[in-house]
């Protein structure tokens, strides 16, 4: 697998060398052979959306290993098109982490191996991560170019199928948005934003004599989810594994289904990113159809998610169909889409300025009860989220704060390492050291500057 060297100097600016070696130093020692893990302490496996942004990265130092990614990741898709949230290193032995695939006990499907995934999802990411890669394919030759577009066609089906599972079947309260079944599988795992949602569900703390945790024996217990929400976490799989992993008559049988904005938008902006990709294929009429989805998409999240008296969005739970009472980086998100109302547009940068954000966003809102500058996703900064956020400043036109954005977050990563997340307010890095997506974004923040090829016209 041959390797590739970094952009001109030109277009890596001022951090640039010593931290684009060390990024790409990550990604190496990440890479297990046919994918590529979050970091080899904490997260042993292939993680769906950690594939996704670790292929923009690799886009630019190895493609080749970029479409391995995702290969490997898509090869393990369900027939009724879900993409699990983990594809399972049968190299790694299943105490080595929890929960394991004895745990998820998934069947064989259609000739797949049992067991080799999860059966929970994670946010749509990939088509956008397909088209990055395919995108900066010509800075590397012709055989690159024809190797991308190979991949594409490859891709393609299997990206739309996943979309289709999402739009159609986990749209469990009929409003043309996909709920999440699991807080796992928005991605922002321990989010204050599923508090409301959560305390409906039993926390049975058995679960934990009878089911080990592994995560604290590598990470501190003060920075992890705590023992009540991981019961609330093990009882949903158990309830979604025993119903036979279906999405049928959610609302009615599974304690939780929640419209979540981060996922949702990038649900949306999944669509858009399949119209480029369906151009490219020549299949004009499959790329009106897939613009016109990611509007729909949009009107949703915008009709759904939006609560007027604080202009913010917010999450939605679709079993009772109250909001979260909290501000978190999620409501950001939809930003992305280049057909949100001005209006909305106008709101979400005025709450990023605000100091309940401010640059870079951490996970939730500064002045609220639930923030924690150490546990996960209730308070620490996710250069990811804001990788995502930034892309929304490009889309509306927010160019200087999109670039004091990119410059911050490339400081944090140059002054604290390619770490998980950091704390919100000193900065230093907590979590898993030596993280894949960390490192890889930082080669496209250093490398990249274009705004998204669907961003509204000034």
């Amino acid at each position: 697998m041959r390797p590739y060297p970094p952009p001109s100097p030109v277009a890596v600016p001022d951090l640039s060398a010593e931290l684009w070696k060390s990024a790409v130093r990550v990604l190496d020692t990440n890479w297990s052979g046919d994918h590529t893990v979050p970091s080899r302490r904490l997260y042993p496996h292939q993680w769906s959306w950690d594939a996704a942004f670790i292929a923009v990265g690799l886009a630019y130092v190895n493609p080749t290993r970029a479409w391995r990614d995702l290969h490997n990741l898509f090869e393990a898709q369900w027939p009724d098109g879900r993409v699990p949230h983990i594809v399972f290193d049968p190299a790694t032995a299943e105490d080595d982490y929890f929960p394991g695939p004895g745990f998820w006990n998934v069947p064989v499907l259609a000739g797949r191996p049992a067991r080799r995934s999860t059966g929970i999802v994670q946010p749509p990411l990939h088509a956008l991560a397909a088209w990055e890669v395919y995108r900066h394919a010509s800075a590397h030759g012709a055989a690159c170019v024809s190797e991308a577009r190979t991949e594409l066609a490859w891709l393609y089906p299997r990206l739309v199928r996943q979309q289709e599972y999402l739009t159609e079947r986990r749209d469990a309260a009929g409003a043309g948005l996909a709920s999440i079944v699991h807080p796992w599988e928005s991605g922002l795992d321990n989010s204050p934003a599923w508090d409301q949602a959560l305390s409906e569900v039993p926390a049975d703390m058995s679960l934990l004599d009878r089911y080990q945790r592994r995560d604290l024996a590598v990470s501190e217990a003060a920075h992890r989810p705590t023992d009540q929400d991981y019961a609330r976490y093990v009882g949903l799989i158990l309830n979604y594994r025993d119903g036979g992993y279906s999405d049928t008559e959610l609302v009615q049988r599974h304690p939780f289904a929640v419209e979540c904005p981060s996922f949702n938008s990038i649900l949306g902006v999944a669509e858009l990113a399949l119209a480029q990709i369906a151009g490219v294929l020549g299949r004009t009429s499959d790329a009106r159809r897939h613009r016109d989805r990611a509007r729909e998409i949009t009107a949703a999240i915008s009709r759904r998610l939006w609560e007027p008296e604080t202009r913010t969005f917010r999450a939605r739970d679709a079993r009772t169909g109250r909001l979260s009472p909290v501000r978190c980086v999620s409501g950001l998100m939809p930003l992305m889409l280049p057909d949100l109302p001005a209006d909305q547009v106008q709101a979400i940068m005025a709450e990023a300025r605000s100091e309940r954000f401010g640059l870079p966003a951490p996970s939730v809102d500064r002045t609220d009860e639930s923030f924690d500058t150490h546990r996960y996703w209730r308070g620490p900064v996710w250069v990811n989220v804001n990788w995502l956020l930034r892309r929304g400043m490009q889309v509306h036109g927010f160019r200087g704060e999109a670039e004091q954005l990119r410059r911050a977050m490339l400081r944090l990563v140059h002054e604290h390492g390619h770490y998980e997340y950091f704390h919100p307010e000193s900065g230093a890095g907590l979590g898993a050291p030596t993280f894949g997506w960390t490192a890889a974004l930082c080669l496209d923040l250093l490398a990249d500057r274009s705004a998204p090829a669907y961003a509204r016209a000034d």
